[in-house]
């Protein structure tokens, strides 16, 4: 966590977390509309430990528009980094099954695809963001405008969704990160070495000079990785009884982020997440909306903001 104790160590504060990306509805063939994206869902987390991020994105000035922003304020999430754009819609998925398998349709153009620079109130001690709200120039110029008047570490969340992503623009992003999540598949795909993931994940640190590099395994687990050779791994909590793997990675993240912006040692902050994330599987949604579900981590890990 070297990179992390450099910026607290240059008296910098590291709980003001700006969580950049996209926020959408998820629209299924049964007419069920659910609310979501990966950075909307950490930022909605973050908030429910206890901090105050702002999450920076852009709705469409319609009725999906209306009901995250109702949503946002509802849960006491700050709003002014969320933007509201006239002429392009609310981003939305349609979900379809194939033989049972889901398919997605990530609409496009998006109003997250429009994140105005201009708009944008800095003050952030640590940065927060994936890939896919980045498939278009506006909105990574708006990012790399945050990046570069953030004082603290940068924290990369990959998320490779098909045909939004090209591996020479996705490892562009990684040249001023320190922290970096992805998982075993991703890994391979942006580092095609034929290594193991522990000697691969390695290399990769090294040639992005990065302080960390969090490799998620699905069901088996999740280890971190840093540039000053620690080494931990976590396995999910024995029988957990899932209901919905979706939003697990996205809350697995928001621990792993409060574990930095706490100075959490990495088998702790690890062993977090996991436990967070298993509880989320166990739950119908990426989000939960009632406070008391986030009481016990709070209580155990002794957050009190």
């Amino acid at each position: 966590m070297d990179g992390l104790w450099r910026h607290a160590q240059r008296g910098v504060a590291v709980n003001h977390i700006c969580v950049f990306g996209e926020v959408l509805f998820d629209h299924f063939p049964d007419g069920k509309r659910v609310l979501g994206g990966a950075p909307f869902n950490v930022a909605w987390h973050l908030k429910a430990f206890g901090l105050s991020p702002t999450f920076i994105s852009r709705v469409g000035k319609d009725t999906e528009g209306q009901a995250i922003l109702d949503a946002m304020q509802k849960w006491g999430m700050e709003t002014q980094g969320l933007q509201i754009d006239d002429q392009r819609p609310t981003g939305r998925v349609t979900v379809e099954f194939v033989d049972g398998e889901p398919s997605y349709d990530i609409v496009r153009p998006s109003a997250w695809d429009a994140i105005e620079a201009n708009r944008i109130n800095n003050g952030c001690s640590m940065l927060y963001h994936g890939t896919l709200a980045l498939r278009d120039q506006a909105s990574l110029t708006a990012l790399e405008a945050i990046r570069s008047n953030t004082e603290g570490p940068v924290f990369v969340d990959v998320n490779l969704r098909s045909p939004w992503w090209d591996r020479d623009s996705v490892l562009s992003l990684l040249i001023p990160a320190n922290w970096v999540k992805l998982n075993s598949d991703e890994l391979a795909l942006l580092n095609p070495s034929g290594q193991s993931d522990s000697d691969a994940a390695l290399q990769f640190i090294e040639s992005h000079r990065l302080d960390g590099l969090i490799l998620t395994h699905g069901g088996e687990g999740a280890e971190i990785l840093t540039a000053g050779g620690e080494h931990v791994s976590a396995r999910p909590e024995a029988r957990i009884a899932i209901v919905d793997t979706v939003g697990a990675g996205d809350a697995f993240a928001s621990v792993i982020l409060l574990g930095l912006s706490e100075g959490w040692p990495l088998r702790q902050m690890l062993e977090r997440a996991q436990s967070f994330a298993s509880r989320i599987v166990g739950r119908r949604g990426a989000t939960v909306g009632d406070p008391d579900f986030y009481g016990p981590f709070i209580e155990s890990w002794h957050l009190h903001y």
